[in-house]
């Protein structure tokens, strides 16, 4: 009796790690600790690449931090949010990479009118198209009317966006992507998102990307191969 009652307790710990950290692919398995990464697949490999947030330094206290230029209304109509560089670190092989995000929600602006504030359940989360813009990149731009209210244009891509376990979020475009650079990004309100933003881009002909997580096959005392678990980069 006492033996069934702990192969029981230690197949509901492993149903809850499984819970926790779900398999994306063959072998593949997202970690415990959340994050955000793109699932990749280079000449026949799934691989999962960690991306992260680009724009300036991430307030510790928040875990993320809101951009809050300030800006002249009469300096002009238009005020582009770039990234530095022409190219993102990271570089997507698959037309449709799918991102899987699992982090904490900022936290409401307690200044935002009510009717700005995104609805419960509605997906935070849209990939922008990037626009080149000499060296560096734009993710987005604030226009400015002459009573200086802004409003910020983005060139947004259809997405599916789903939960599954673990509090894990899969976002995936509906089409396949051109190539080119792309940012996930965060929206905090109806009108506003989040300027510091996951960046990558798609490139079919790229190198593999650096510290990539790919399967394995683990072998067994007695020779046997048991599921395939996720290599950790190095």
């Amino acid at each position: 009796m006492e033996a069934r009652e702990v192969s029981a307790e230690e197949q509901a710990e492993r149903a809850a790690e499984a819970a926790r950290s779900p398999e994306v692919a063959p072998g593949v398995k997202l970690p415990t600790d959340g994050g955000v990464f793109l699932l990749d697949n280079f000449q026949g490999q799934p691989q999962l690449v960690e991306l992260v947030q680009n724009g300036g330094e991430i307030q510790a206290e928040r875990g993320k931090n809101i951009l809050r230029a300030a800006i002249n209304p009469f300096g002009g109509s238009r005020q582009p949010i770039e990234l530095k560089g022409p190219r993102a670190r990271i570089q997507a092989h698959e037309m449709r990479p799918v991102i899987f995000i699992n982090i904490m929600a900022a936290e409401p602006d307690p200044n935002e009118d009510a009717e700005d504030r995104l609805p419960l359940g509605t997906n935070r989360f849209h990939i922008a198209r990037l626009r080149k813009k000499d060296r560096d990149r734009v993710v987005a731009e604030l226009k400015i009317n002459m009573i200086g209210r802004i409003k910020e244009v983005r060139n947004l891509v259809a997405v599916d966006a789903t939960p599954i376990s673990g509090g894990w979020f899969k976002i995936e475009p509906l089409e396949p992507l051109q190539p080119g650079e792309y940012a996930l990004i965060e929206m905090l309100s109806r009108s506003r998102m989040n300027l510091y933003v996951w960046d990558f881009g798609i490139d079919p002909s790229a190198p593999q990307n650096p510290k990539v997580w790919t399967p394995i096959q683990v072998k067994t005392d007695t020779g046997t191969q048991e599921t395939p678990v996720l290599k950790k980069p190095r």
